[in-house]
């Protein structure tokens, strides 16, 4: 068996099991499949980078790919919520409209700059996936929005704003940056000469 295709098998898994998650919504309420469904993508995000490190497998495709697959899942998350809790979502507009103007931001400046997304997996990249899955298991486990969904989108926004300056901050595209010290030291060395 090849270990090493585990990685773009889970994120493949994530691509195909998002309109699944879709289609349960679809008539206006989710089933306990909606949940299962949503659990097992959400550790496929998380296992996928951690087997690729393991098996030296984590190249910049593999990483974009796993990237595309989390809008993928969470662009079917929210269509879901719209179509199943649109009267939550227009009450909390203020917050999901403050993440989703942070989102577009950090889609033009990525653009703009590099000509495709980036794909730096941050710390705060990882905090905000936790906050997101406590809210939708919230929502669609419990009808319940309120703490949850705030503090997912102020999660959301903070991380948009530091990828964000880590583009303006970065020289060239590059993947896999945790953190704006990351890319600050990046940078310098970018800049440091080279010394024989």
């Amino acid at each position: 068996m090849n270990f090493t295709l585990i990685p773009s098998g889970l994120v493949l898994f994530r691509f195909l099991i998002s309109p699944f998650l879709l289609l349960d919504a679809l008539d206006g309420k989710t089933s306990i499949w909606f949940i299962v469904g949503f659990v097992a993508a959400f550790l496929s995000d998380i296992f996928d980078g951690i087997i690729a490190r393991r098996l030296g497998v984590s190249t910049a495709q593999l990483r974009q790919a796993d990237s595309w697959a989390d809008v993928c899942l969470f662009s079917c998350i929210f269509v879901s919520a719209w179509i199943v809790h649109q009267d939550i979502l227009v009450t909390y507009s203020v917050p999901l409209l403050m993440i989703v103007f942070a989102q577009l931001l950090w889609w033009v400046v990525n653009l703009v700059k590099y000509g495709k997304p980036a794909s730096y997996h941050t710390y705060s990249a990882k905090f905000w996936g936790i906050t997101l899955f406590i809210a939708i298991i919230a929502l669609f486990g419990f009808d319940y929005a309120g703490v949850a969904l705030w503090l997912t989108c102020i999660a959301g926004t903070i991380h948009s704003v530091e990828e964000i300056a880590m583009t303006l901050i970065l020289p060239v595209w590059t993947h896999d940056v945790l953190s704006i010290f990351h890319a600050l030291n990046i940078r310098q060395e970018s800049l440091t000469p080279i010394t024989k």
